[in-house]
């Protein structure tokens, strides 16, 4: 867009504070009483207090205008300012609106620039037009994937990460689920859009990934999320190199795993979904098997600095936040811990109770889902996310964890502490948990009124009770306690609940568990079983909050939906209550994206999404193919269902526009640096972007790895001195790079790598083809197909780590003194001379034989024997 000439009427403009306009905002038209949204208030010298409808109503801003004569008036929605005279928009600070620059000291009123459009592409109208309103066809029962994608589609740091890292987009995994998803988000944000689309490709590869969503049944958006997010980021996750992990871990506090009890280690073990620092074993492929289960039923470039502020990231409302705070970089990781030590418990207590059953299913219509083993994982942990985990959480046969993450982890995962407090030594275990997602209890009339009460702030109390709790009393009493609930949740909210804000879910998910009774604690100190106390708290706050309303219900005899109404804030949900001691998260209070409804009952209904559009800041109601703008009040009436919330920081947009700043001072610099465009588009979309990350582009060595040079121009983006220099002060990290080269030491490793592959497997082919050969083979071993199918992913070229030495325990068991195959093991069978290859490079064992050679019988008993058989017959 060209500059604008500067608008003569700009002396016009009083002393006017954002505060000001902010409240003014939350008023009526003085002279109709029209409501919200686009209100405009007068500009003029000497604090004209006026405040108009737009062109929706009567239009009484403009006659205010003509009438006194006054020129300038801001949107109080988009503040954005107008001229009458000129007929145009103007910038206080004198620069085009796609400028996110500081202002002048002059002026107290902060020009908000909008969007950043393609250089060169489209007109004014086209970059203040705003994108990303299209609906989506329902192709069959699909309105819980429509709503969940549109609500997707508006998180920004997700949607410019595949609009503008397109180039990172990569995979050879079937079904390729990433690409379908960039197609979709592309072609919904598109400058000419179309009124809607239809989803079909990514439906199609949705199904494969999970047979669940196969059909045209309803099914459950929140079981869907999940699995869609858990695919994207085993499509896209990458390892994570030994320096990029130093980096990360420096900054975080040392911890030590201590001895566990065999009921903490059932604790530790729990896994609330994805997390990027679990270990990962090598899959198989879909290659076929070079060895065959025994048993069958157990197979398991140079961009210019307008790239900075990314096209539709930053909103009008981020820009002009009340609350001021400090964006430091987010560092930490998802540890597991048990100590000894003294821990403080003071600030670790909550509200003493929880709802919800423990056994209680997950929030679908349907019972069970592959996607998303609920209940296995609530049994151990009911209070996080049932999300299924992205990654082994064990290392397998000895062989190296490896650390993975993704676009999907950065922006969606975060972790909680959880601590189990011995009642009688004061004893405290701990362990951290990665989520990505918060799934809350909606407490009732009871609860809340616990939850509000002081006389029981101190005692913790549990008021959902599962089934294996009723032991003592029978199952009369369960049965009439669910006859009960069945009968309240029958009755209006009005009736008989008060309104339930979202911070009573979270406190009510926050909340202290007792453990006593069949639910006590084994102490590691005291050797026994003892009355305990269950905390948790926030270690690490996500990008992007996603927050899940328990609605509904599944008993033994019948399902239910909890209608009531919870009020959620639209902008400053504070975490703060929640949040450990030691946790690095700087920035905790969250803005809202978008939230998903359910309209009708536990057995069929309808999904709907509200979502904020990044551009103009208005709320949209996505209902399939059609998109209706509407009033934030609507939204916050919503019966909301998931939710996804954004950090909310100002001072990240003071720092973007003091880069946009120095890139447009345009200083001669006799280096350029290169800077990962993923981490840029971090920079731009995040709150807490984190150390500068250019491991992602680099080998441990500082070379480009020979995979990726062919596409260096994609990964990397070019910036100016004095932009590096000010970024590496902000936020560390790196390492600085100016030349690009291939490293040759890496490119040596993959040629020894690969000829160590086709040696490997060559020879075993060679080896099995002659076991096959054998119509009796004297011996017989076995191999576990767990370590076995590691080792194929490595020599097929899948997995890049070997396997590590070969682990026969868990196919073996002693009987007599003698190591025999167990029964039901998943094994394979192998020749002597294929084992002792093996066995040769990769050491391990032990050996597992189901044939023996048979020694061959002395000729001299031999002959005795046919002279007693003889004499046998004779008689």
């Amino acid at each position: 867009m060209a500059e604008q000439d500067v608008c003569p009427h700009m002396d016009s403009i009083g002393e006017v504070t954002k505060e000001d306009l902010i409240q003014k905002s939350k008023g009526t038209c003085q002279s109709c009483g029209a409501g919200g949204p686009n209100l405009w208030a007068c500009l003029q010298v000497g604090d004209c207090p006026y405040v108009g409808c737009g062109e929706s109503y009567a239009d009484h801003s403009t006659l205010h205008a003509q009438t006194k004569k006054h020129n300038l008036t801001v949107n109080l929605t988009t503040f954005r300012i107008w001229c009458y005279v000129c007929e145009r928009e103007v910038f206080l600070d004198q620069k085009p609106a796609l400028e996110a620059v500081p202002l002048a000291a002059s002026h107290p009123l902060k020009a908000v620039p909008i969007a950043v459009a393609e250089e060169g592409s489209e007109s004014e109208e086209d970059e203040l037009k705003p994108r990303g309103l299209t609906g989506m066809k329902n192709i069959g029962n699909s309105c819980y994937m429509n709503a969940a994608l549109q609500a997707l589609s508006n998180c920004p740091p997700l949607t410019q990460f595949f609009l503008d890292c397109s180039g990172l987009v990569r995979t050879d995994k079937k079904p390729a689920l990433c690409k379908s998803y960039q197609k979709l988000i592309s072609e919904l944000w598109h400058k000419k859009r179309p009124s809607y689309v239809v989803p079909t490709s990514l439906s199609h590869g949705i199904k494969l990934v999970n047979p669940m969503f196969r059909g045209y049944a309803q099914q459950d958006t929140q079981e869907f999320l999940r699995c869609l997010m858990d695919q994207l980021h085993e499509e896209l996750k990458e390892p994570l190199t030994e320096c990029s992990l130093s980096v990360e871990g420096s900054d975080g506090e040392e911890r030590r795993d201590g001895d566990r009890s065999p009921s903490e280690d059932e604790f530790l073990s729990c896994d609330s979904g994805s997390s990027s620092d679990r270990g990962e074993s090598g899959g198989l492929g879909d290659g076929e098997l070079l060895l065959q289960d025994e048993c069958d039923g157990f197979r398991p470039p140079s961009m210019g600095m307008a790239g900075i502020v990314s096209p539709a990231v930053i909103s009008e409302k981020e820009r002009l936040k009340e609350k001021r705070m400090s964006g430091s970089p987010l560092r930490g990781g998802s540890q597991e811990m048990d100590e000894d030590a003294d821990v403080d418990t003071s600030a670790e207590e909550q509200a003493p109770w929880r709802t919800e059953e423990e056994q209680s299913a997950p929030d679908a219509h349907t019972e069970s889902s592959p996607c998303s083993p609920v209940r296995t994982l609530q049994e151990l942990h009911p209070k996080l996310s049932s999300s299924p985990p992205r990654s082994s959480p064990l290392p397998t046969s000895g062989k190296k964890q490896s650390h993975y993450r993704s676009v999907i982890s950065d922006i969606f995962d975060g972790s909680i502490l959880s601590l189990v407090q011995c009642l009688t030594c004061d004893r405290v275990s701990t362990t951290v948990e990665t989520f990505q997602d918060l799934s809350l209890p909606i407490p009732g009339k009871e609860d809340l009124a616990k939850l509000h009460s002081s006389i029981h702030q101190n005692l913790p109390m549990k008021t959902g009770v599962c089934p294996d709790t009723y032991g003592s009393q029978g199952w009369i009493a369960y049965i009439m306690d669910s006859i009960r609930r069945f009968v309240v949740s029958c009755i209006p909210t009005w009736f008989w609940g008060p309104m339930v804000t979202l911070e009573d879910c979270l406190a009510a998910f926050f909340a202290a568990d007792e453990l006593k009774g069949d639910n006590m604690y084994s102490c590691e100190r005291c050797k026994k079983l003892r009355n305990g106390v269950k905390y948790c708290k926030v270690l690490k706050l996500p990008e992007i909050l996603c927050i899940h309303l328990k609605r509904f219900r599944h008993e033994i005899m019948y399902s239910f939906k909890i209608s009531s109404h919870v009020s959620f804030p639209l902008e400053g949900l504070d975490m703060q209550p929640f949040l450990a001691k030691d946790s690095p998260s700087q920035v905790t209070t969250y803005d809202l994206l978008s939230v998903i409804c359910h309209h009708g009952t536990a057995g069929s209904g309808h999904y709907i999404a509200y979502c904020q559009n990044v551009i103009n800041g208005q709320w949209y109601e996505f209902d399939d193919q059609y998109v209706t703008e509407v009033h934030e009040t609507v939204v916050q009436n919503a019966e909301a269902y998931v939710l996804f919330y954004r950090k909310s920081s100002e001072e990240s947009v003071r720092e973007r526009q003091k880069v946009v700043a120095l890139a447009n001072m345009k200083e001669p610099s006799l280096l350029q640096f290169y800077i990962s465009r993923e981490w840029l588009n971090k920079f731009n979309t995040f709150a807490e972007p984190g150390p500068i990350s250019n491991h992602t582009f680099l080998c441990q060595h500082g070379g480009i790895p020979p995979n990726k040079y062919h596409y260096i121009d994609d990964l990397v983006v070019i910036v100016p001195q004095n932009v590096w220099e000010y970024l590496y002060n902000s936020f560390g990290g790196g390492p600085a790079v100016n030349h690009l080269y291939m490293c040759a030491i890496c490119q040596v490793e993959i040629e020894a790598l690969a000829k160590r592959r086709k040696t490997e497997i060559d020879t075993f082919i060679k080896l099995n083809k002659e076991f096959q050969a054998e119509e009796a083979p004297t011996v017989i071993l076995c191999i576990s197909m767990q370590w076995f199918r590691e080792w194929e992913a490595f020599v097929k070229g899948k997995d890049n780590e070997p396997p590590g030495p070969i682990d026969n325990s868990k196919i073996g068991v002693m009987k007599g003194g003698h190591l025999q195959l167990k029964q039901g093991a998943d094994y394979g069978q192998i020749s002597e001379e294929t084992w002792q290859y093996l066995l040769g490079i990769y050491g391990g064992g032990p050996e597992i034989a189901i044939r023996q050679t048979v020694t061959p019988a002395d000729p001299d008993s031999l002959h005795g024997e046919r002279k007693i058989e003889a004499e046998t017959r004779a008689l």
